[in-house]
């Protein structure tokens, strides 16, 4: 890929960043307070039920302030939280809810498993109550959705990103709606980066996913998960156990967000193979001079990787005592990337790279390094790398 080449998709993500399961956070009952659907203004991708907002609204009666705190939990909570919704959709067969945030002045994000089979959408705000809204673009490969609500509240202003990959050990906070709870808010550390974030019922998997110990609940996908500076370091996607909750990146958000919002939807980079990771049993069934890297176990027919990268020859054959794969290329370099896992793979081609670039693939094959020139596809529906 040519680094010099500056890609449309790569200015539409800077101007982004300038502008501003089982799934943890798809609640099946969203908060219950009485509305009056409506049928929104966009009419390509979402429909409304008829009837109409007012034009105005009016401010309910907020309870006494608590007294002031030092704490710094406090301070990015009261700055973040009003810029911070609960997600309803109304859908065939009943209703349900998650959680959205400000991205900039016109938008919000959210996920896409939280919108994807709506009828209606609305977001509440605890100053002015329900909104209308509705579906501008979404992406399932990211798990990320943009929605755009009508007559957001003046003090609901776009929440900042982080500029680069926070540490393990940062100190975040997760805001959102957890069984309805509105304006929920829990705390924990980042525990973990470059993790490959699982949807269920789907046959891929997402990027650059940043884990967290903070708590996670039905209800709280598509909320900011932000640092003590207010600074949204991911998108709340998934909970896997106790103490395991995973948060789509800022730097994902950068790619995606900007293009569902002039386009309505966003490809992905597509090799076309079934991969695994370098085992100690891959190594010794195949004689590897390399201690990692990715296995190639099949080049697809009809893909980018068909006829420039080989899969196993023998899927099954027995070495070492155990049935494993032999014959395969191992990816242990892309560009400027050394491989060794999947989810660095993943990763690379996610943040890197757009369909239609060229890219240089370091593999091992037949003992020896090989380097090969692969053009990448855009990426089916409902398919891995």
């Amino acid at each position: 890929m040519n680094d010099s080449r500056i890609s449309r998709r790569r200015l539409l993500a800077a101007a982004g960043g300038l502008l501003s399961a089982s799934v943890a956070g798809c609640l099946d009952s969203a908060p219950t307070i009485e509305t009056t659907p409506a049928t929104s203004d966009r009419q390509t991708q979402d429909a409304g039920s008829g009837g109409s907002f007012p034009e105005t609204f009016d401010r309910p009666e907020q309870a006494g302030e608590p007294l002031p705190t030092d704490s710094e939990f406090t301070k990015v909570y009261r700055e973040a939280v009003d810029s911070v919704g609960a997600v309803r959709v109304e859908q065939y067969g009943g209703t349900s809810g998650g959680t959205a945030w400000v991205y900039d002045d016109d938008y919000m994000v959210t996920n896409d498993h939280v919108v994807r089979d709506a009828t209606a959408v609305y977001v509440w705000f605890t100053n002015v109550g329900w909104r209308e809204a509705s579906i501008v673009g979404r992406d399932v490969h990211s798990d990320l959705a943009v929605i755009s609500v009508t007559k957001p509240p003046a003090e609901a202003t776009p929440l900042p990103m982080v500029d680069q990959p926070q540490p393990v050990g940062t100190e975040v906070a997760a805001i959102g709606n957890p069984f309805g709870l509105t304006g929920s808010f829990t705390t924990g550390v980042i525990s973990g980066r470059n993790r490959t974030i699982s949807i269920p019922g789907r046959s891929f998997s997402i990027a650059d996913g940043v884990q967290t110990d903070a708590a996670l609940n039905p209800g709280n996908s598509g909320g900011p998960l932000v640092t003590l500076e207010g600074n949204v370091v991911g998108v709340i996607s998934a909970g896997q156990g106790d103490n395991v909750g995973f948060a789509i990146s800022a730097a994902m958000v950068k790619n995606v967000v900007p293009e569902l919002i002039e386009t309505g939807s966003y490809e992905h980079s597509y090799i076309g193979v079934d991969l695994r990771n370098v085992t100690p049993e891959i190594i010794k069934a195949n004689d590897l001079p390399v201690s990692w890297g990715v296995y190639i176990n099949e080049a697809l027919n009809g893909t980018p990787a068909d006829g420039v990268l080989r899969g196993s020859n023998d899927p099954q054959g027995v070495r070492a005592g155990t049935a494993q794969p032999i014959g395969g290329d191992v990816i242990v370099r892309m560009d400027d990337w050394s491989i060794p896992n999947r989810e660095r793979l993943s990763a690379f081609l996610a943040l890197e790279t757009e369909p239609g670039d060229t890219i240089e693939i370091e593999v091992v094959r037949d003992g020896t390094r090989q380097t090969f020139q692969l053009t990448l596809g855009s990426r089916p529906t409902s398919t891995n790398p």
